[in-house]
């Protein structure tokens, strides 16, 4: 009579099985725990680009000069780290507005690739926002007369007026 329980080579074959599914699951969570890193640094590397851009913006309406046209490089440290930025200050076609872009990589040489780009506009032709509403609706002389608002409540499906009846608060 033959003991019940497993050969030798069933117990090999099982345990490679179970290394190789084993190998395979550490190798997904390397891969998630290096992804998580590079995304890390890569929203680090943006938010000091948008800094940068904001530093070059406050310093245009500081001095009102806009800054000259040509590349600068720096480094700054952010979020416990260290960071290298190159700026590239360009004309536009509007006088008196240019483009700011600024590119952001660690400082510690890990790679030669920028992390984060970055693309902003200064100038000292750029109006400030009007805090008045616009008056929609209004027609101007020339112009094309003003939208007529519906007299009661619209139609299921229709695309235009506020849908509420007259006299009635919504």
């Amino acid at each position: 009579m033959r003991a019940g329980g497993f050969t030798l080579i069933e117990v090999l074959v099982a345990l490679a099985i179970v290394t190789i599914g084993m190998a395979a699951v550490l190798e997904a969570l390397a891969s998630s725990a290096s992804a998580a890193l590079y995304l890390r640094n890569k929203t680090f590397a943006e938010w000091t680009a948008l800094n940068q851009v904001e530093r070059t913006r406050l310093r245009t309406e500081l001095s009102g000069q806009i800054p000259p046209t040509g590349t600068s490089t720096g480094g700054v440290r952010n979020a416990g780290r260290h960071w290298h930025w190159r700026q590239k200050v360009v004309k536009t076609l509007v006088p008196g507005v240019e483009r700011i872009v600024v590119d952001v990589r660690p400082a510690s040489g890990h790679g030669k690739e920028w992390y984060a780009t970055v693309t902003g506009y200064v100038g000292n032709k750029m109006a400030i926002p009007s805090p008045s509403v616009p008056p929609w609706g209004e027609s101007t002389p020339g112009g094309p007369a003003p939208a007529q608002a519906p007299a009661g409540p619209l139609s299921p499906g229709s695309l235009s007026g506020g849908g509420v009846a007259p006299g009635v608060t919504p």
